[in-house]
């Protein structure tokens, strides 16, 4: 179990090859480490330090958002200002790609988890869609680390979730895009986890398909870790992460397997 617990933050740095979703992830990662839980006060402040810091490859919506919380606006009157502005196109895979550690952390009961991980998105993404894949990918993840089989957990994943996001989670879709849309780059994870064998298998597949694009990569990642496990993956697809950086992930990854 612990191992499917750490391979979940080291799957999503394996398929984030920009570098900003695992920054935020780690960020999320030592905020439930710290706070003993989820905080969304103290998970917010360390977005915005990191943002302010340099902070990069968030998407337009959670930069906007991030550029309003720095300019004194709360995380809510940024989100919804931003959703407003956009003109309600707030539900990309920005808060999907950062959420994993939710599910890594055992103090978060599994009856909380989807909850917890809608609100979490809402800090950027007001569209109930952003939170609602969040919740559907934290609840997945957390039923493979549990053992459940891929079919199982895919079914628990379900549970209760919008209309869009259950398609998304369905393995019989043939039509994969390339889209930053949360539903979207769910589905293409979704269906690289479920058509591969082992968990670099499906990494490689998806980093295929997407090209440039960091969207379904990153989940397909974290997903896999959650379904194979750490153990399972080649360090090689690492190297592309500088040492003191996966010495950050690998200690938050390993402090949340131990809650296990």
């Amino acid at each position: 179990m612990r191992d499917r617990v750490i391979g979940v933050l080291i799957g999503l740095a394996a398929g984030d090859r920009n570098g900003g979703p695992i920054r935020m992830a780690l960020r999320l990662a030592e905020s439930l480490l710290a706070c003993r839980g989820l905080n969304l006060e103290d998970v917010g402040k360390r977005y915005l330090a990191w943002w302010r810091n340099g902070g990069f490859d968030t998407g337009p919506t959670a930069a906007n958002a991030l550029n309003l919380v720095s300019s004194g606006l709360t995380f809510e009157e940024a989100s919804e200002r931003v959703h407003k502005t956009a003109r309600g196109l707030t539900a990309g895979c920005n808060p999907v790609h950062r959420a994993a550690p939710l599910a890594m952390c055992a103090l978060l009961p599994d009856s909380e988890l989807a909850a917890a991980a809608a609100a979490e998105a809402k800090l950027t993404h007001w569209h109930p869609l952003a939170g609602d894949v969040s919740a559907a990918v934290a609840t997945l993840c957390r039923a493979l680390i549990r053992g459940r089989s891929w079919e199982s957990a895919l079914e628990i994943a379900a549970v209760d979730r919008l209309d869009e996001t259950r398609d998304a989670l369905n393995t019989t879709s043939s039509h994969l895009s390339h889209s930053g849309f949360a539903p979207a780059a769910l589905q293409a994870a979704v269906h690289f986890v479920n058509s591969c064998s082992s968990f670099n298998d499906a990494l490689v597949q998806a980093l295929a398909f997407a090209g440039r694009d960091n969207y379904c990569p990153v989940l397909v990642g974290s997903i896999a870790g959650a379904r194979w496990g750490d153990s399972r993956l080649d360090p090689v697809r690492l190297e592309h992460h500088k040492d003191l950086l996966l010495r950050r992930i690998r200690s938050a990854a390993e402090g949340l397997g131990e809650l296990w």
